[in-house]
């Protein structure tokens, strides 16, 4: 037996790209394996097994068990801090939803999606931002989803460590909307019942969910094959309202948005509007 819990026969290397593919969309390039080794090895160690090799043998031997969703949730935990590419949340804050605020003053209504939520950051950040601006008393809805229910119930906790309050976070916000939870901080209740969680697979059918004003699905295109983001972003699109706006990635600028979207500068970013 390997006493390695990084080694892997290449035969099952295929076989995990492949299995986690299936269940969450993302590809694995063969020189990613370190992801493998790295974030399904504390599996290998709670199940006490003695290599990736015996993990693959254990869920070809189980179908649809538990440990099927662990493995795949395991690859898709991705990271995130409080107001990461602070751009965007500046293009929100001066421009985006000054004209939401103008446009929506009938329905008095604004949604959003923070479609690769993990541990909420993303979504959160944007309610401390509504509440800084003062948003009128409208109702105000942010949907956050992701693949993992147990990045969700972290999220949905609001409880954070030291070293992720100290990631983005402006010190004012941390003092306003955070208390201290023994060496945790945890969000005030005014700012956790702005976000509602939910458990989503960006391969499925998104319309149900909206119409968004702004949608952000950002970081997790470039986990996805060429065809697969072609679906996701025609799914989005369809989410939004005429005239909503999508915010991707900086890295994920030469995304294939199609026409249905029109690129538009916005401060120091660029958004997608839904045409």
């Amino acid at each position: 037996m390997n006493t390695s819990p990084a080694a892997i026969h290449p035969e099952n290397l295929s076989f995990l790209q492949r299995h986690i593919y299936a269940g969450s969309g993302i590809v694995l390039a063969d020189e990613k394996h370190y992801l493998l080794e790295a974030r399904l090895a504390p599996i290998v160690r709670e199940q006490g097994l003695g290599s990736l090799d015996d993990l693959c043998a254990l869920l070809k031997a189980t179908q649809e068990s538990p440990l099927h969703h662990r493995v795949v949730e395991a690859m898709t935990t991705n990271e995130t801090y409080f107001f990461r590419e602070p751009a965007h949340y500046q293009a929100l804050r001066d421009a985006i939803l000054p004209e939401l605020l103008r446009t929506r003053q009938v329905t008095r209504k604004l949604s959003f999606w923070s479609a690769a939520a993990s541990t909420g950051q993303e979504a959160y950040s944007l309610a401390m931002m509504l509440l800084e601006m003062g948003v009128p008393d409208w109702n105000t809805e942010i949907l956050a989803t992701d693949l993992s229910d147990r990045v969700l119930d972290r999220a949905r906790s609001g409880k954070y460590s030291q070293l992720e309050v100290n990631r983005g976070l402006p010190a004012p916000l941390l003092v306003k909307y955070f208390r201290r939870v023994g060496l945790e901080w945890q969000l005030k209740e005014e700012v956790r019942r702005m976000v509602r969680f939910q458990p989503f697979d960006l391969r499925s059918r998104m319309r149900a969910l909206g119409p968004f004003d702004v949608v952000l699905c950002r970081n997790v295109l470039i986990y996805f094959d060429l065809e697969t983001k072609k679906d996701i972003l025609t799914e989005i699109h369809g989410s939004l309202f005429r005239g909503g706006y999508l915010l991707l990635g900086t890295t994920e600028l030469g995304a294939p948005v199609g026409g249905s979207f029109g690129r538009q500068a916005v401060g120091d970013t660029i958004a997608y509007v839904a045409l």
